[in-house]
C-alpha cells in the first residue's frame, strides 16, 4: 500500500447472527454480502493482504471460490475484533496496522478505508480508530444504528444504540447526531491487548464491543467517513441493501 504502514484487513464473518442467520451468503445481485465486503476492500488500494475469518466451513468455501483467502478460526470467540485477533496471530506475519472490516458492510468505501487507516501514519499513532459519518434522521431511534459522540479532539465518548446526544428543550443544537460505522483499525500492538480485556458491564448491556477499550481507559479516534452506509443486520436491513444496489447497478 501506498504510506507509511503496513496494513492487514481480516473480514470477520459467521453465520450464527442472531438477527440474521446466514447473512454472509446471502446474495445481492448475484454476490454473497462477504464478497461484496471483500471486494471493496480488496480494491481499495489501501492494505497489503486482505482475509475472511471465519469459523463456518460454508463462508470458507464461498471465499475460495471467488479467489478470496479465507482463514478458519475459533467459535468460541464473542466478538469480531477477537477474531480479528486471532487471525491476525495466526498469519504469521506482521504489520503496522489490523483493520476489522465488519462482514455486514456491502457498500464499504475506499475512501472511508483510508480514512480509517490515516490516522497511523502520524506520530504517535493512536492505539484504535473508527469512523462516523452524519446521521439520517430517520435511523435517529434505530437501536441498529449505533451513535457516537466525542471530545473536541475526536476521541470517542460514548457509543450506544440510543440517541446521543440528547438536547435539553430550549437548548441550541451544537452537537448533530453521527452514526457510527462498523470498522475499526488497531495498532498492531494493542490488538492483542484489546482481545484479552475482560468484557466490560457498558459493553455487554448495549452489545457494542467498541464499549471494552472505552471503559478500560483506552482512547478510540473517530474520524470522519464519506456518508453513513446500509449495514445488514436485520432482515430490513438487507432488503435496503438489495434495493440500494439496484438503484447503483441497474
Amino acid at each position: 500500500m501506498a504510506g507509511a504502514v503496513r496494513a492487514l484487513a481480516v473480514i470477520p464473518a459467521r453465520m450464527a447472527s442472531t438477527r440474521l442467520p446466514g447473512k454472509p451468503l446471502l446474495l445481492i445481485e448475484g454476490r454473497t454480502i462477504v464478497q461484496w465486503v471483500h471486494d471493496a476492500t480488496a480494491s481499495s488500494g489501501v492494505f497489503d493482504r486482505v482475509v475472511v475469518a471465519t469459523d463456518d466451513e460454508r463462508i470458507a468455501e464461498a471465499v475460495d471460490a471467488f479467489g478470496g483467502e479465507s482463514l478458519m478460526t475459533s467459535s468460541d470467540v464473542t466478538t469480531g475484533s477477537e477474531r480479528v485477533a486471532e487471525a491476525a496471530a495466526a498469519i504469521g506475519d506482521r504489520f503496522d496496522v489490523v483493520a476489522n472490516v465488519q462482514g455486514d458492510q456491502p457498500f464499504v468505501s475506499a475512501g472511508d478505508l483510508r480514512a480509517l487507516i490515516a490516522p497511523f501514519t502520524a506520530d504517535p499513532q493512536p492505539e484504535m480508530t473508527t469512523l462516523a459519518a452524519p446521521l439520517d434522521a430517520s435511523l435517529a431511534d434505530d437501536p441498529s444504528a449505533v451513535k457516537v459522540v466525542t471530545d473536541l479532539q475526536g476521541r470517542a465518548l460514548y457509543f450506544s444504540r440510543s440517541r446521543i446526544p440528547a438536547q435539553h428543550p430550549g437548548s441550541p443544537e451544537l452537537v448533530p447526531l453521527r452514526h457510527h460505522l462498523g470498522l475499526y483499525a488497531f495498532r498492531w500492538d494493542f490488538l492483542p491487548v484489546f482481545a484479552t480485556l475482560p468484557p466490560t458491564p457498558l459493553e455487554q448491556m448495549e452489545q457494542l464491543e467498541q464499549l471494552r477499550a472505552l471503559e478500560h481507559g483506552y482512547a478510540v479516534h473517530v474520524g470522519a467517513a464519506e456518508k453513513s452506509t446500509i449495514e445488514v443486520n436485520t432482515a430490513d436491513d438487507y432488503e435496503r441493501a438489495v434495493a440500494a444496489s439496484r438503484r447503483s447497478f441497474p
